[in-house]
């Protein structure tokens, strides 16, 4: 399979005004060929264009989705190749059921290199996640323009803590718990235990299900992933190893697939790549029949 300058020279190299479109697909056609399961590629251009929006995860993208399941044998189950920032939290738990209702638990998450935040917790609604040495995920702390939840109520027990120690600190925390309006701090912990509930939901009935404990596997995994505490910052990659560790049912890209295998899921990430960076495309959605929706710069194109 084509490595990234081979992929590169393979674009360059067709005469076809639609090349970037045509690579991709072509490669999306053989990786369904390799598995026979259904494959959608729903990938976001954020780190090729990050001052740009809509790149994130949001309730359009369910028309995307919409449009690439539209026709396919179900019964095959869905390969779900993801790159993603992550995004809002709802459109997340409703893209999630419309999947479940399409393919039941019978969905694989692939990720080539990126699925943050709202990514990570749609991979964890699936039965199994594949990455490989690059690939990682996130934490699932929810986070408010970005500031994290979790991080402004450590900081108001601190503050609750420091004051009652010493009430001399009074002065220097109405400084800082001042820039917080009433209902913020319940806004928080309502979007934590929202976040958390989802996923933990999701892996007790998907990933877990056939396990005795699903439900305390499922809580401790969720819990890990949502703690700002132990992951320190949103933006934390979490690879392969430590999403092992915390207890996520992971399968590698090297270990437990072919070499031409392997090599296929990173050529399509690699077409992908050169599509953002070629392109005024921002989002792409697309499957093995070659259906896609594509989100630019200023309008949708399908």
């Amino acid at each position: 399979m084509p490595s990234w300058s081979q992929v590169l020279d393979e674009i360059k190299s067709s005469k076809r005004i639609d090349a970037l479109d045509f690579v991709r697909r072509k490669y999306l056609k053989l990786l369904f060929e390799k598995e026979g399961r259904n494959v959608i590629a729903y990938y976001s251009g954020w780190l090729q264009k990050p001052e740009i929006g809509n790149a994130d995860i949001n309730d359009d993208d369910k028309n995307g989705l919409m449009a690439t399941i539209h026709g396919l044998d179900r019964k095959r189950g869905l390969d779900l190749i993801l790159h993603t920032p992550g995004g809002d939290t709802t459109a997340t738990e409703s893209i999630v059921y419309y999947l479940r209702k399409m393919f039941g638990t019978n969905i694989r998450a692939f990720i080539p290199q990126i699925a943050m935040s709202a990514g990570t917790m749609i991979a964890c609604a699936c039965k199994e996640i594949v990455m490989g040495k690059q690939s990682n995920i996130g934490p699932i702390d929810p986070q408010f323009r970005g500031i994290p939840a979790q991080g402004v109520l450590e900081e108001f027990n601190r503050a609750l803590k420091e004051i009652q120690d010493n009430p001399k600190t009074i002065p220097i925390w109405q400084k800082v718990v001042e820039k917080y309006h009433p209902t913020f701090l319940g806004e928080c912990q309502n979007a934590i235990d929202l976040s958390m509930e989802m996923v933990s939901s999701w892996l007790a009935t998907g990933m877990f299900k056939d396990k005795n404990n699903a439900k305390e596997i499922a809580n401790r995994i969720a819990k890990k992933l949502s703690d700002h505490e132990r992951t320190k910052t949103h933006s934390r990659h979490i690879h392969i190893d430590e999403a092992t560790k915390i207890g996520l049912l992971i399968k590698s890209l090297e270990k437990d697939f072919k070499q031409e295998f392997q090599d296929l899921v990173l050529t399509i990430h690699h077409s992908y790549m050169h599509t953002f960076s070629n392109s005024s495309a921002i989002k792409i959605i697309e499957n093995h029949l070659g259906n896609a929706v594509v989100y630019n710069n200023l309008d949708r194109q399908r």
